[in-house]
């Protein structure tokens, strides 16, 4: 397992817990949706991944690598690197490149080996022949990618992102989810995504729904959004198609839970508009 946590515990303030007993395994290359609402625990469970917070109670294990020595830090944050909500909070330099290039460099990436990962993190997120711009003069979705570039120039094996796509319009949360897709399906690296967007968890391996510090629901996109009852139980809802799939079973008319996807939706009310005209 690249990330597991045992009996962890987490207090921000001493005799109220954020979290409460979590035990997660997390295997290499798998996509993690981790849903719920606010204070539930996700971004608290998200920093102990990267070791910006250690457990007041239980373990966090990177690459088997116990988060509390303070000896494997720096190898832990370089095992798992975070991209936050606000991509202006990341972007330290004045030119593109050389905001990619911050990461390795600090990591004493040598070049030419620097010039390489630098331009290969670029084009990997589509932002290359942005390389000469200035980042502050990109769209919120470039700015993103451009953050997105500077972690990958480490060379993670796992990207934490909380809620990246939380401030930008539709074709900015687009053009993100695809090169974190890509990032999972291509290089394999371990993707732990936060999100309020339901839609944006439909394309994750697994999906995590966290209430109260704990861990109420744990399963695939189709097995949790199944749930519709429970999932508003927890103060959430869920994507459209399986509202309108869960509406058409609830009233006997044919449908399919497992079309969660705008696509598959759309293909099942075509197969079945054919059957009833033809």
């Amino acid at each position: 397992m690249i990330l597991k946590t045992e009996n962890l515990e987490y207090s921000y303030t001493e005799g109220k817990p954020t979290l409460k007993g979590l035990n997660i395994e997390i295997p290499e290359g798998q996509y993690v949706a981790i849903l719920g609402h606010n204070g539930s625990g996700k971004s608290t469970l998200l920093k102990h991944f990267n070791a910006i917070l250690l457990p007041t109670g239980g373990k966090v294990y990177v690459s088997g690598m116990d988060t509390s020595n303070e000896e494997l830090l720096f190898e832990i944050r370089t095992r798992c690197g975070m991209v936050f909500q606000n991509p202006d909070n990341q972007i330290v330099a004045t030119i593109t490149e050389e905001d990619v290039a911050f990461g390795p460099e600090n990591l004493g990436v040598p070049n030419p080996e620097l010039r390489a990962r630098v331009d290969e993190a670029l084009k990997t997120v589509g932002m290359y022949e942005f390389r000469s711009h200035a980042p502050h003069m990109l769209s919120g979705g470039q700015k993103q990618r451009i953050a997105i570039a500077g972690i990958i120039a480490m060379r993670p094996s796992c990207i934490a992102l909380d809620e990246p796509t939380a401030m930008l319009d539709p074709i900015g949360r687009r053009d993100v989810l695809d090169t974190i897709a890509k990032l999972n399906r291509e290089e394999n690296i371990t993707v732990l995504l936060i999100t309020h967007h339901m839609e944006e968890a439909l394309f994750a391996d697994r999906v995590i729904v966290m209430d109260e510090g704990t861990v109420a629901l744990d399963g695939t996109p189709c097995e949790i959004f199944a749930q519709v009852e429970k999932m508003e139980s927890l103060g959430l809802t869920v994507p459209n198609t399986v509202k309108l799939m869960h509406t058409l079973q609830s009233r006997g008319l044919p449908a399919d839970l497992n079309a969660v996807t705008t696509d598959k939706a759309a293909d099942f009310i075509a197969r079945i508009l054919e059957d009833k005209i033809g």
